[in-house]
């Protein structure tokens, strides 16, 4: 077991000084009643380190609120957790559901902003062509729940859950995500294992996005983001200059959005975190280039809406049908899969920034502008 309340612990004896894990760390499964969230399934995870977040089993195995030691890492919108009976698909209809949370996936057929594009591989003529909303569906579809629990193995504990999220339609897509999440106890970290299949029989397109939502206190004025990155794109009519420093909640702010060009260290993986160095705390992610190409900033520092995405993405901002101009848009056949990971976790103090910061700058090996 990893450190516990400044020791490390066998098994033995960690489980001699308690009656049950769950006493120090564990995961159990809890049913939202109230509001639009009456009837949601989620299941807490506690790793004994201070770290706790939840896996929102009814919006396609998500992770919701998520804390270090009471502090919260994750934003949380004005809508909340809402279940995924209520759903409004068209335009920007994903926003009547966005809860925010530390993850929201964004796919799994389509991605990014609104398009409309062919269905003629559906072979149904009535649909010739179909629209897709802002980000896709997948967000909100319930996830049939396969298990979770604590496995050891030797002297380490592991937290685990997992979930099967399909999206199908009659004459359309038939996608299931498998999604596997762990945690192991005494660490400040979670890992996210994704299979995306193509259990049809038609040729069906493929796109996924991570939006990685972190929030106040964490965002705040003079935090900043850290990233493994050659240069920067903005995706609108904003500067680059100033990107990766936070500023307080303004009146009226219209979001920005920011594109990187990765760049990835020895083992292939790219980097970024948003750290507040006055608090000594920050959230990073860690993800394969290879899986996931292309990575954006969402800086949306309104009130109320305070809150800046760290995005991986296997599709540039610009979407779906740009993508499909350039051959880049993904298609799955009939029993292909695409797997994806992902690592998400807390920055516990200044040493721990420190050394994050200098691992991403020795990747970069030149200073990113902005």
């Amino acid at each position: 077991m990893p450190e516990l309340f400044g020791r490390s612990y066998s098994r033995s004896e960690l489980l001699r000084r308690i009656g049950r894990l769950d006493q120090v760390a564990g995961v159990r499964l809890l049913t939202m009643g109230d509001g639009g969230a009456r009837g949601v399934r989620v299941l807490e995870f506690r790793t004994g380190s201070g770290f706790t977040f939840d896996v929102v089993v009814d919006r396609a195995f998500d992770i919701g609120r998520c804390e270090l030691r009471g502090v919260s890492l994750a934003w949380t919108s004005a809508v909340g957790v809402e279940g995924p009976w209520y759903y409004e698909p068209e335009g920007l209809g994903f926003f009547r559901t966005f809860g925010g949370g530390l993850l929201t996936t964004c796919g799994i057929d389509h991605a990014l902003f609104m398009a409309e594009d062919t269905a003629a591989q559906y072979h149904y003529p009535p649909k010739q062509t179909e629209t897709f909303g802002l980000h896709g569906r997948v967000s909100n579809r319930p996830a049939r729940l396969v298990g979770y629990g604590e496995r050891w193995d030797g002297d380490t504990c592991t937290l685990w859950a997992e979930g099967e999220t399909l999206q199908a339609s009659v004459f359309g897509e038939q996608l299931v995500l498998r999604r596997r999440i762990e945690a192991v106890g005494g660490e400040s970290r979670l890992r996210i294992h994704d299979v995306i299949e193509n259990v049809g029989h038609d040729v069906t397109p493929h796109m996924l996005l991570y939006h990685v939502n972190v929030g106040f206190p964490v965002v705040d004025e003079g935090s900043e983001l850290v990233v493994t990155a050659s240069g920067v794109t903005a995706r609108g009519d904003h500067p680059v200059e100033g990107y990766r420093a936070m500023v307080a909640p303004e009146a009226g702010y219209v979001e920005q959005v920011f594109e990187h060009d990765l760049v990835a260290d020895g083992d292939g993986k790219a980097s970024a975190a948003v750290v507040n160095r006055r608090l000594g705390v920050g959230v990073y992610e860690v993800f394969h280039r290879a899986q996931l190409p292309h990575h954006f900033v969402w800086r949306t520092l309104g009130e109320g809406t305070y809150v800046v995405g760290i995005e991986p993405s296997t599709n540039r901002t610009a979407g779906r049908l740009d993508a499909r101009e350039r051959g880049e848009l993904i298609e799955l056949a009939a029993g292909e899969s695409r797997t994806y990971d992902l690592e998400l976790g807390a920055l516990d103090g200044a040493d721990e920034i420190d050394v994050f910061a200098a691992r991403v700058a020795g990747v970069n090996g030149v200073r990113l502008s902005g």
